[in-house]
């Protein structure tokens, strides 16, 4: 399907139908071929001694879409949602750090464009898309600053209400992010402004492949991927 074809078809849907629709078209592959194709992201931290322990994972270019190279269209997702999708590719929802890390690594970096009518209706969702395209004036490349990640966070077992979604991001051209690490939002709730970025699972320590689960367990790789003083929030 392409995009602005799926737009039309949920312009009056509800969340629950346009995140089930969204489900079953990324699930059947219905996304840009230019997706497909993962940025790298490098990252180094040194241990104890002064020596440099670096990384390389893998990122979607530019947020989940649903469409053809012609036509496609950013589409925000709960977070339940988007980790079916990531469980689908093998891939995972980013960190608080990670964001950071490829929002300085991008090559497009445009302002970000609030709306404050109808946040949470597929309509906005829609015109903010065309709204950002008209910011990039088809500049190719990793693409950051454009919306608030849906991240992975400790800070979600820590608030008492385990069905919240912690969202970061949507940084300023001074590479400032307008919304700090929040999980306020219930986690059903998605609006215009939410973005789903892919991270594949894998993550390259000076050369030697390991899992991200697995690095973020570990008391010093921790560091590579994740800011906060526990990193065991692994998916939603």
């Amino acid at each position: 399907m392409k995009g602005s074809s799926f737009y039309n078809a949920t312009a009056s849907f509800q969340w629950k139908q346009r995140d089930s629709m969204a489900l079953q078209l990324l699930s059947d592959g219905s996304i840009p071929a230019f997706l497909n194709r993962f940025v790298a992201i490098h990252t180094s931290i040194k241990n104890e001694k002064g020596r440099t322990v670096k990384a390389t994972y893998y990122v979607t270019p530019d947020y989940l879409s649903i469409g053809i190279n012609e036509d496609w269209a950013r589409v925000p997702l709960t977070p339940q949602t988007a980790q079916l999708i990531a469980n689908r590719y093998n891939c995972f929802l980013p960190t608080r750090k990670m964001v950071n890390d490829i929002y300085e690594q991008a090559h497009v970096k445009l302002e970000p464009v609030p709306m404050f009518a109808f946040r949470d209706s597929t309509v906005t969702m829609w015109q903010h898309h065309l709204m950002i395209e008209g910011q990039r004036k088809g500049r190719k490349g990793l693409i950051a600053g454009i919306k608030k990640d849906v991240v992975i966070s400790p800070k979600i077992n820590t608030t008492g209400k385990n069905d919240r979604v912690a969202i970061y991001g949507w940084h300023k051209t001074n590479g400032q992010a307008i919304q700090p690490l929040y999980t306020g939002h219930v986690n059903w709730y998605v609006d215009y402004s939410h973005g789903i970025r892919l991270v594949y699972q894998t993550i390259w320590v000076n050369g030697k492949a390991m899992n991200y689960k697995d690095v973020l367990n570990n008391p010093f790789l921790k560091g590579l991927l994740c800011d906060e003083d526990q990193c065991d929030y692994f998916s939603y």
